[in-house]
């Protein structure tokens, strides 16, 4: 850690220039000891499936993605999950690692994060019953709502197989470079359907009362950690809140996570509602942070860091969750897709730059429902960091932005500022003639030089380099 002058340690993970004396959000910033590694803030880049995942053909693209948001300061990245063999398939030949020449094809992926100086950890998924496929298996012959496929119930021999296959996951993804792996426990995915007596319906030593229905992630999670030694990052997600019949109970939620520490996780991450709930927990109508009370439920029953997670899209809000004692850390996926310097820009106090993700799923999770490729709403780069690269322009250029005062010209406005090529913006919008930018845009307030012109669209051209149409209700476009 580097001395900050008197006024503490500096916030690692984020460029120099980029740090404040007194940080804005000590709590978010503050590093975390693990014991074995530390890491530079409580950030943790939530799983989030984007479709890069699925081909080993897009790893180039998925190293970028991720690398960008390394850069950006995240302190600790978790992918969108990988099965750990077929039977543990979401969808036929998507994202595996179950060999050797699998776990090298993720070396660019891990060196390109860690060239940023950034740490990441793979994600272990099973799917159990929510597998789109006929090869799926679960712990009893109970059909999913959400899949078309009814799953073969496993023998116990096949209990042994799956837990070797967890176990080979995790070293391979050691061997590819990672610095750890998140064993998904939670959203009603294969770990979650034993745990949950709805799902489970055995009576033999995997089935019945919750001690043995605990068994499985419990001898996953302490294998895993057996099989990695103690340096390896193990994050387990937890499924705290269940939302739906049948699920597991607060005591028995209790007492799975102090099980899960025995067995050796570094980490307990948050998880709310199984896939087949019908209660909503990330869309836009949830307000910030609405299930942080949950996490803060278990703090003082394990001794572990604790993540929360949802809806958490604003470092003040962050900030609040951790300064009160809710969680050790905070969980973001879309946040970061919708900005990847989230992290450098609320350490720089550029908070009222931060891109914000407005939780629509539209172009993220809606997109990897169609079977499309991830992207944003708000950040159309996302997913597509090789293809759409900005590069600085032999000389700065005057842009006139044309009908500045709306959506569309405020986003652009907020591109351009930012781009290395813009040397003069001119924004003109007839009804906020006169008016300082920050009175119409208040996020791009520090930019306060700038005024709306009242020029007429020819006008406002005459005199750029280059001109851009953002028109607002009834301006005419007429050059």
């Amino acid at each position: 850690m580097a001395d900050n002058g008197g006024h503490g340690p500096r916030p690692a993970g984020v460029p120099a220039a980029d740090r404040l004396v007194t940080p804005a959000y000590p709590h978010l910033l503050a590093p975390l000891d693990l014991g074995f590694t530390t890491l530079p803030n409580r950030v943790l880049m939530g799983s989030m499936h984007t479709g890069l995942e699925d081909k080993a053909r897009h790893f180039p693209r998925l190293a970028a993605y991720f690398a960008e948001r390394a850069r950006g300061g995240v302190g600790l990245i978790v992918t969108g999950g990988f099965a750990p063999n077929i039977e543990g398939w979401l969808s036929p030949f998507g994202s595996t690692l179950a060999s050797s020449s699998a776990a090298r094809a993720h070396r660019p992926v891990t060196q390109a994060v860690h060239a940023e100086g950034g740490k990441i950890a793979l994600q272990v998924l099973h799917a159990g019953r929510y597998g789109y496929s006929p090869l799926c298996v679960a712990p009893s012959r109970v059909k999913s709502p959400i899949s078309r496929f009814t799953p073969r119930e496993l023998s116990a021999a096949g209990i042994e197989r799956q837990i070797r296959a967890f176990v080979r996951c995790a070293a391979l993804a050691r061997d590819a470079g990672y610095d750890g792996v998140e064993v998904m426990g939670s959203e009603g995915y294969f770990i979650n359907q034993f745990l949950a007596a709805q799902a489970n319906r055995r009576t033999d030593a995997w089935g019945g009362d919750y001690a043995n229905r605990m068994r499985l992630p419990v001898e996953i999670v302490s294998r895993i950690r057996e099989k990695v030694g103690r340096d390896f990052i193990v994050i387990y997600r937890l499924s705290m809140l269940d939302l739906v019949p049948g699920g597991s109970t607060w005591d028995e939620v209790v007492t799975l996570a102090k099980a899960i520490e025995r067995a050796g996780a570094t980490i307990i991450n948050t998880g709310i509602g199984w896939h087949e709930a019908r209660v909503p927990t990330i869309a836009t109508s949830v307000p910030r942070a609405a299930f942080a009370w949950v996490t803060r439920k278990l703090k003082g029953e394990v001794s572990i860091p604790l993540c929360t997670t949802n809806r958490i899209n604003d470092p003040a809000v962050a900030e609040r969750v951790l300064a009160e004692g809710a969680a050790d850390m905070v969980s973001m996926a879309r946040p970061l897709l919708a900005d990847p310097e989230f992290v450098r820009k609320a350490a720089a106090g550029r908070a009222d730059e931060i891109n914000t993700c407005i939780a629509c799923n539209q172009a993220c999770l809606d997109h990897v429902f169609a079977g499309r490729m991830s992207s944003c709403l708000v950040n159309p780069r996302a997913c597509h960091e090789t293809e759409l690269v900005i590069r600085p322009a032999p000389a700065r250029k005057r842009v006139a932005v044309v009908g500045a005062a709306g959506f569309a010209g405020g986003e652009l406005l907020r591109l351009l500022f930012r781009h290395p090529a813009v040397g003069e913006v001119v924004a003109t919008s007839r009804s906020q003639a006169g008016k300082p930018l920050g009175a119409v845009h208040p996020g791009l307030a520090r930019h306060g030089e700038v005024r709306f012109s009242g020029a007429a669209p020819a006008e406002a051209a005459a005199g750029a380099d280059v001109t851009f149409l953002a028109l607002e209700h009834g301006e005419s476009s007429a050059l």
